[in-house]
């Protein structure tokens, strides 16, 4: 079956053509680098997993409640609405949020990846070349990933919302080597983050607590990279030019926060935009949610060297700016070890199988008489 089938609304266009700005730039120099990011390369080529594998696609999951969303988080609980749905209608409210979500991973995951094609071609450095042609790769499994989880485990997808979209077109159209990476490393990785990680930790089902992980996983090194490269580039830069780089941080800020609203699930209910904003505004789940989702950012972007004046009013305005002095490096190093965790847990379980498998077998040949036994 073919993706745009799976589509609740169809995309306006079967895609879409960014014009591409800015130099291709070469190296000569093979042989110098920055020892903190040839170390983050290497580790970047020793992390590589194949997710066919990884990931334990037979795990059966229920299209109408992938996630084990509880219904107190979802917009219409306790609403006028709520009380004329049946249990199959919130089902299928269930099915279109976890769609909703996992399609702009998707999108998100897509755009990261030519993104980071992007920064191969445009960064000047020979080892931030290596480490974004590593990360390229990891953004290709990932959209994969999400590709096959909606695909064959919910079966249904939504279009990129146009905020995501807006963000993703102001990144790539920029002539600006650096703009890559502040626009997906910091901006659309770091929310992305907090959203894998807020269902990865709240979810009981098996699938896409693992998918999440593993993603999370490949996602501390990416953030990472960006921290490095840019804290070193903007050191450089002057007052003006950094202040340019925080206005685009705020606008992509508010964009990312209010695409993160689900409105488009409300209207397919026949719910319409004004009021579904509205409930959405409402909920108190979505206030938390939208909290959490900066506390990747924040810190990184006070990290860089991004702490303006303007971009501290924006982040007061938006509520979130105590979560600068949020500890990052612990962030990324608890998803690091929730992944290699769940590996331990899930191989050792396999191996466990595997062993009573090997006795069950010696035991009935034991068992067997030799009379018993073909000549």
């Amino acid at each position: 079956m073919s993706t745009h089938d799976l589509y609740v609304n169809a995309p306006v266009e079967p895609g879409w053509h960014v014009p591409a700005t800015g130099a291709a730039r070469f190296s000569w120099d093979y042989d110098d680098g920055r020892e903190r990011l040839l170390a983050l390369y290497q580790k970047g080529k020793d992390k590589q997993w194949d997710g066919a594998t990884r990931i334990d696609w037979g795990i059966e999951v229920d299209p109408y409640d992938p996630l084990g969303t509880p219904d107190e988080v979802l917009t219409l609980h306790g609403t006028r609405h709520w009380a004329k749905m049946t249990e199959k209608d919130k089902g299928d409210l269930r099915r279109h949020y976890a769609s909703w979500q996992f399609s702009q991973f998707l999108h998100g995951e897509q755009g990261a990846m030519i993104c980071a094609a992007r920064i191969v071609e445009s960064v000047p450095d020979l080892d931030a070349k290596f480490y974004s042609a590593t990360q390229t790769m990891d953004e290709a499994r990932h959209a994969e990933i999400y590709g096959r989880f909606l695909h064959e485990k919910i079966g249904m997808l939504y279009p990129i919302n146009d905020n995501l979209k807006g963000l993703l077109d102001d990144t790539l159209r920029d002539s600006r080597w650096d703009m890559p990476y502040l626009g997906m490393q910091v901006l659309i990785e770091g929310l992305a983050l907090a959203a894998f990680g807020m269902i990865r930790d709240t979810t009981d089902k098996p699938l896409p607590k693992q998918i999440l992980a593993y993603v999370m996983q490949d996602e501390a090194r990416h953030v990472a990279f960006g921290r490095m490269a840019l804290r070193d580039y903007y050191k450089q830069l002057s007052d003006a030019e950094l202040r340019e780089r925080e206005e685009f941080v705020i606008e992509g800020c508010y964009l990312m926060r209010d695409r993160l609203r689900g409105v488009e699930v409300l209207e397919n209910f026949g719910i319409p935009k004004k009021e579904a904003e509205e409930l959405s505004e409402q909920s108190e789940f979505l206030h938390l949610f939208r909290k959490l989702l900066f506390s990747r950012i924040v810190p990184c972007v006070k990290d860089i060297g991004l702490w303006g004046e303007c971009l501290q009013k924006a982040y007061l305005d938006m509520g979130v700016f105590d979560l600068g002095d949020s500890n990052l490096d612990l962030l990324m190093t608890q998803d690091e070890e929730i992944a290699e965790a769940l590996d331990r847990e899930r191989f050792a379980t396999e191996e466990a199988e595997r062993v009573t498998e090997v006795a069950d077998a010696i035991a009935a040949g034991a068992a067997e008489k030799p009379g018993d036994q073909e000549e």
